[in-house]
């Protein structure tokens, strides 16, 4: 189905793999729409539970826009990039934060530019030691985009962020940890079992309500205590309902393991 994506579906876990290693997988129309694509679909199928994102080869998870493929349409010899980004790489991030299932970042290597940003949109980030992070917008004159200027900062606090832009240096893995860049870092060797362990805890997991709290969330970035505390009432109200909610209750009491469905 897909040009520059693999899509792969085991079980309850789908894998999203950037398919260009020749160009350190960079951001190509084509791919962006392929990763759209699939994340809409992985959203739409119940069977699914959680979803990793990565990139072929050892070199780079993704190196950022594919310049070469042409980042705006030129007009009186300047660009004009805001429509690429408006028509390309916002429903990407977009459609990352709406699934109503957890997105793993599986960071084999370098993540930089609009790459980075793809990276930050997601909601774990387990990353090789050996692998870095880079906001290289500032070395072609340009800025952080792709959502960048909206994750960066709650991650790692708006001096770092500052700091991280302007320079656009590298960040490896055991400092992106230290900063709170990532959620995880290992050795390049143990990168698919570290993956493959958390997708597996959330292949079983109850679905509907890790869902639920990553909508509320998303909202608490920029939300008051009292939204937030409506949207926790609201949403418990729902999930109280839910067959998971029943049976993790159950369980409890019973004292016995959960066997949730996503339902």
């Amino acid at each position: 189905m897909y040009d520059n994506i693999l899509y792969e579906v085991e079980g309850a876990i789908c894998r999203i793999t950037l398919n260009r290693p020749q160009v350190y997988n960079a951001l190509s129309t084509a791919l962006i729409k392929d990763i759209t694509t699939a994340i809409e679909q992985a959203g739409a199928d119940p069977g699914i539970r959680a979803v990793v994102i990565t990139g072929a080869g050892d070199k780079a998870f993704c190196s950022g826009a594919d310049l070469k493929d042409g980042i705006g349409q030129a007009a009186n010899g300047q660009l004009s990039l805001g429509r690429s980004l408006r028509e390309g790489y916002h429903p990407m991030i977009i459609a990352i934060r709406n699934i109503e299932k957890p997105v793993i970042a599986r960071i084999n290597g370098a993540a930089t530019g609009a790459g980075c940003s793809l990276a930050l949109a997601c909601d774990v980030i387990i990353a090789a030691e050996e692998a870095y992070f880079s906001q290289i917008f500032v070395n072609i004159g340009l800025m952080p985009d792709a959502g960048s200027t909206f994750f960066l900062p709650r991650l790692v606090g708006s001096l770092k962020a500052f700091e991280l832009c302007s320079t656009g240096r590298r960040v490896y893995g055991p400092e992106a940890l230290t900063i709170g860049l990532v959620s995880r870092v290992v050795p390049a060797s143990a990168l698919d079992q570290a993956v493959n362990e958390i997708a597996d805890t959330y292949a079983i997991a109850p679905t509907k309500a890790i869902g639920v709290m990553k909508k509320v969330l998303n909202q608490s970035l920029y939300s008051s205590l009292e939204h937030q505390l409506e949207q926790e009432a609201d949403s418990q109200d729902t999930l109280g309902r839910s067959a998971d909610a029943m049976e993790g209750i159950e369980a409890f009491l019973m004292k016995r393991k959960a066997n949730f469905t996503g339902n």
